[in-house]
C-alpha cells in the first residue's frame, strides 16, 4: 500500500481496502460499555483525541471524542432506570449533549439557548432523566453540531426492554462517514456553501463504530439483533445484506410490525435508527457482502459478513418471536386533532426568492452571502448566533397535533422533532402501511407527509432537518407546548 499523501482526499475504494488489515468484525465490544444501573452516575468528557479511523497501519486521525473514543462509550441501561450523566467540556468552544430520541424533560434536551445555557470550556453539566422508552438512541452535541458531530462527538445509548427478545447476539453499528485527506486528517472545509446548500457534508470514508471495516465475523445459524445508528452529517445509507433476509423490528427505537424492507434495502437517514433481526443463513466459511447503494451510481461494499468454520449454531432457523413490546407513547386522537402545515423551502435549484431572517425579509442572494440557504414556513433561523427561536406554533398540553409537512425542495430532508414521538400517517396522500412511530422522518424531494403526536411534554422543542449543514444554514424551528 502506498504512503498516504496529504494533497488529495482518500477515495472510498482505497479506504475500504485499507481496512482489510483490521481485526475482523469490529463491533463495540462489551468491555467498552457503560452498564449503568439505576441511579448510577456516568461521566462523559468531550475533548480532542486521536482515533485509528482507517486502520492501525495508517496515520491516526485527530478527532473530537467522548472519553477519547469514537464513537463515545455505549451507554446501556434498562427501561425505567434513571440516568445521570455528568458532562465535562474539555473543548476550546462551548458544547451541549442532546439525547436523541429520548423523551426527556425540556431542561435536559441539550439545545443551547433554547433549553439550557451552553457548557463553557472547562465547565460541567449534569443531565438527569428517566428512560421511559426502550430502544436504540444516541447522544451528540447540539451546539455547532455540523462541526462537532463531524469531528467525532457522538455515541450510542441503548435502553433495553424489561423483557427483551431472544437473540444470540445484540450488536450495535454506529455508521458514519468522514471527509479525510490523504494523511487521514479531517478536511477542515466545514460550513462550505456547497455542502450547506446542497446535500450536506457527504464524506469519502465510511466507518462502522469509528473504523473502516473489511469483515464482520458471524456464525452459521445464529440470530443477531443489529442496531443501526446513522451518525453521519449528511449521508443517507441504503444497505443490502446480500444472501440474507433482514427484518425490521424497530424504527427510531420503537417497535414496528416485523417486516422485510422494501426492495430488500434498509434506508437510514442521518439521525435515524433501525433495529434488524438478522438470521445468518449462510453456511460455514461463507462470505457475503453488505452493500450501500442509496446514491445512484455510487454503490460500494460496506463490509463482508464472514462466516467462521464452526458448524451451524442450530439446524433450523430460530422460531422465537421478534415483535417488540410497545413503548408508553400516547396514541394521537385524530378525530379531535389540531392541524398545522409546515413547508420546507430553499436550497440550490429551488424556487425560494427569500425568507425572514431575524425578523426581516431577506432576498436569497443576501442570505447566501451569510451562509443561509433554507427556511421553514418562510423563516430562516441562525441558531449559531444565539438567537432564541420563536415557535412556529403553540400547542396546548396533551393536545393531539397533525402536521402536514411539504418538502418544496429538490433535496432530501430528515426532519427531527425533539421531546416527542410521532406516528407517520401518510406519504403523498397514501396511508403508511405500518404507521411507524418515529422521531426523525425522511422526506424525499417534493414529498408530502403527515405526522401525528400528542403534545404531552411541555416546553419549547426544536423541529429541524438533521442533515446538519441544512440545520446550520437555517432549516430549524421550534414548537411550543404550553
Amino acid at each position: 500500500m502506498s504512503t498516504l499523501s496529504p494533497s488529495r482526499p482518500l477515495s472510498r475504494r482505497r479506504l475500504l481496502l485499507a481496512g482489510g488489515g483490521l481485526a475482523a468484525g469490529f463491533v463495540l465490544p462489551r468491555a467498552n460499555l457503560f452498564a449503568a444501573e439505576s441511579n448510577a452516575t456516568i461521566h462523559l468528557n468531550a475533548g480532542p483525541g486521536t482515533a485509528s479511523v482507517v486502520g492501525p497501519d495508517r496515520p491516526q486521525t485527530a478527532v473530537w471524542a467522548y472519553n477519547g473514543r469514537v464513537p463515545g462509550p455505549e451507554i446501556r441501561i434498562r427501561q425505567g432506570d434513571r440516568l445521570r450523566v455528568v458532562v465535562t467540556n474539555s473543548l476550546d468552544e462551548e458544547t451541549t449533549v442532546h439525547w436523541h430520541g429520548i423523551r426527556t424533560p425540556n431542561a435536559m434536551d441539550g439545545v443551547p439557548h433554547l433549553t439550557q445555557k451552553p457548557i463553557a470550556p472547562g465547565e460541567t453539566f449534569l443531565y438527569e432523566f428517566d428512560a421511559v422508552d426502550a430502544g436504540t438512541f444516541w447522544y451528540h452535541p447540539h451546539h455547532h453540531s455540523h462541526v462537532q458531530v463531524g469531528r467525532g462527538l457522538y455515541g450510542p445509548l441503548i435502553v433495553e426492554e424489561r423483557d427483551p427478545i431472544q437473540v444470540d447476539r445484540d450488536v450495535t453499528w454506529v455508521l458514519d462517514d468522514w471527509r479525510l485527506l490523504e494523511d487521514a486528517s479531517i478536511s477542515n472545509d466545514f460550513g462550505n456553501f456547497m455542502d450547506m446548500s446542497h446535500a450536506g457534508r457527504v464524506g469519502n470514508t465510511v466507518t462502522i463504530n469509528g473504523r473502516v471495516v473489511d469483515e464482520v465475523p458471524v456464525r452459521a445459524g445464529e440470530r443477531v439483533r443489529l442496531r443501526l445508528i446513522n451518525a453521519a452529517n449528511g449521508r443517507i445509507f441504503g444497505l443490502r445484506f446480500k444472501g440474507h433476509s433482514p427484518r425490521i423490528i424497530a424504527i427510531d427505537g420503537h417497535g414496528v410490525e416485523p417486516h422485510e424492507p422494501a426492495d430488500g434495502r434498509v434506508v437510514l437517514a442521518p439521525a435515524q435508527r433501525i433495529d434488524l433481526v438478522l438470521d445468518m443463513e449462510g453456511g460455514p466459511n461463507a462470505r457475503t457482502e453488505v452493500v450501500d447503494d442509496f446514491y445512484e451510481g455510487l454503490a460500494y461494499r460496506l463490509a463482508d459478513l464472514a462466516y467462521g468454520a464452526e458448524p451451524p449454531l442450530r439446524s433450523a432457523g430460530s422460531d422465537a418471536p421478534v415483535r417488540l413490546p410497545a413503548n408508553p407513547v400516547a396514541e394521537p386522537d385524530l378525530a379531535n386533532a389540531v392541524r398545522h402545515a409546515v413547508t420546507l423551502g430553499g436550497g440550490m435549484m429551488g424556487m425560494m426568492a427569500g425568507a425572514m431572517v431575524h425578523g426581516r425579509m431577506t432576498d436569497m442572494r443576501s442570505m447566501t452571502r451569510h451562509g443561509m440557504a433554507w427556511a421553514i414556513n418562510g423563516v430562516t433561523h441562525d441558531h449559531a448566533q444565539g438567537h432564541v427561536m420563536d415557535p412556529i406554533f403553540t400547542l396546548k398540553r396533551n393536545q393531539t397535533c397533525v402536521i402536514a409537512v411539504a418538502n418544496d425542495t429538490v433535496w432530501h430532508h430528515p426532519m427531527h422533532l425533539h421531546g416527542h414521538t410521532f406516528r407517520v400517517l401518510s406519504r403523498n396522500g397514501e396511508p403508511t402501511r405500518y404507521r411507524e412511530w418515529q422521531d426523525t422522518v425522511l422526506l424525499s424531494p417534493r414529498e408530502r407527509i403527515e405526522i401525528a403526536f400528542v403534545a404531552d411534554n411541555p416546553g419549547d422543542w426544536m423541529f429541524h432537518c438533521h442533515i446538519l449543514e441544512h440545520q446550520a444554514a437555517g432549516m430549524m424551528s421550534a414548537i411550543r407546548v404550553a
